[in-house]
């Protein structure tokens, strides 16, 4: 047998299992890339909602002009953060995160006011979109968790030998999970007298 065949086969052995890593790589990442895309969808979807909202509440005619310039710079900032699902760092999502809980929490603003304006309670068209939006905020929970599902074998794949090493050598790494808002581990209070 000649003595060239051997290190050639070791190195069709290398190049098909390199193939085989990457290839897995590549499909896992692009199911990271799926549900990134299905977070960010979902988030478009409730920035569509707050502009019908918003344009809603105006219409009442003595509505606290401050709650409203909350929620419509909180969704300004909201829009103007995007990230790539394919160099995702956990401090641009962090970044991610912190804006759309702003907006969040704008948004619970609103509602809370609203309950001031008994002519804008009964009002269908809001009805209709605050239902809407609490549609979309289960629909936002239901994907991020998708998301973190889509990169936990990601992140397994990749930090594992031997093809944790291959991995690197083609530049893919550990991608971020969504992560509570911070302060969500505290109970929320209940005030019923006001």
């Amino acid at each position: 047998m000649k003595k060239w065949i051997v290190p050639i086969l070791i190195l069709v052995l290398i190049a098909i299992s390199g193939i085989r890593v990457n290839n897995s790589i590549v499909d896992l990442n692009e199911d990271v890339k799926e549900a990134w895309g299905n977070v960010q969808n979902s988030y478009q979807r409730r920035n569509d909602l707050i502009g019908n909202l918003v344009n809603t509440v105006k219409g009442a005619a003595d509505f606290e002009k401050s709650t409203l310039e909350a929620v419509i710079n909180a969704r300004a900032k909201a829009t103007s953060i995007t990230i790539d699902p394919s160099n995702v760092t956990p401090e641009q999502l962090a970044k991610y995160n912190e804006v759309q809980g702003g907006l969040s929490g704008a948004l619970k603003s609103l509602l809370v006011t609203v309950e001031r304006y008994p002519d804008l309670k009964v009002n269908q068209n809001f009805l209709k979109l605050q239902d809407e939006l609490t549609s979309t905020e289960n629909t936002i929970q239901t994907a991020r968790t998708r998301y973190n599902e889509a990169v936990k074998p990601y992140n397994q794949y990749v930090n594992k030998a031997p093809q944790s090493l291959m991995a690197r050598i083609i530049g893919y790494s550990e991608k971020p999970y969504f992560d509570a808002d911070s302060g969500a581990e505290k109970p929320v209070d209940v005030d019923f007298s006001k």
